[in-house]
């Protein structure tokens, strides 16, 4: 791995699963199938992001519930995975799948332009909430900050070369 090389987070360790070596994983990405297949390499990161240690190679891999069992190379008894309980597993940004047209990562959200479908200015996202009800933009306006629900019904279009939102937030708002 290179100095500087980021990574993306595609998984969460839980916890081992049985005496073998196998541990659930539970997937904070679209392609888990693909991400935790036969041979890949994941990187173990700590909170702040940080690669920790070598890569491991993901041996077998398999669907459970809404987790994944994953058995790594060379991990063959529990007590080996109990240092990785909670850590998150993460892939370099290059072996990430591209977006689609109108896709956005997350973490790119922050210093988003955000306009009106007139292209009237209306703020720039500060930050982002994931609550119970889906996504919510925070947005830092002239006057005030609001929360914008993330949802194609207020969310028009996203341009992410040029870092910017169109939207058409509720009636009353944008109002006060």
């Amino acid at each position: 791995m290179t100095e500087g090389a980021r990574h993306m987070v595609v998984g969460r360790f839980r916890r081992p699963h049985g005496m073998k070596g196998e541990c659930t994983i539970f997937p904070l990405t679209d392609e888990p199938g693909r991400v935790f297949a036969s041979g890949q390499e994941l990187w173990t990161v700590d909170i702040a992001g940080e690669a920790i240690g070598s890569p491991l190679t993901v041996e077998r891999s398999r669907s459970y519930h809404r987790e994944w069992l994953v058995k790594f190379a060379g991990i063959d008894h529990r007590d080996a995975l109990e240092r990785y309980r909670n850590g998150f597993l993460a892939v370099p940004s290059a072996a990430v799948s591209a977006l689609e047209e109108g896709e956005v990562y997350l973490h790119e959200l922050d210093g988003f332009a955000v306009r009106l479908e007139d292209d009237t200015p209306v703020g720039l996202v500060t930050g982002y909430y994931e609550t119970a009800a889906g996504l919510v933009i925070e947005v830092q306006g002239p006057k005030r900050e609001f929360l914008l629900p993330y949802r194609k019904e207020f969310v028009k279009h996203v341009d992410r070369a040029a870092r910017r939102l169109v939207v058409a937030p509720p009636d009353g708002l944008l109002d006060g």
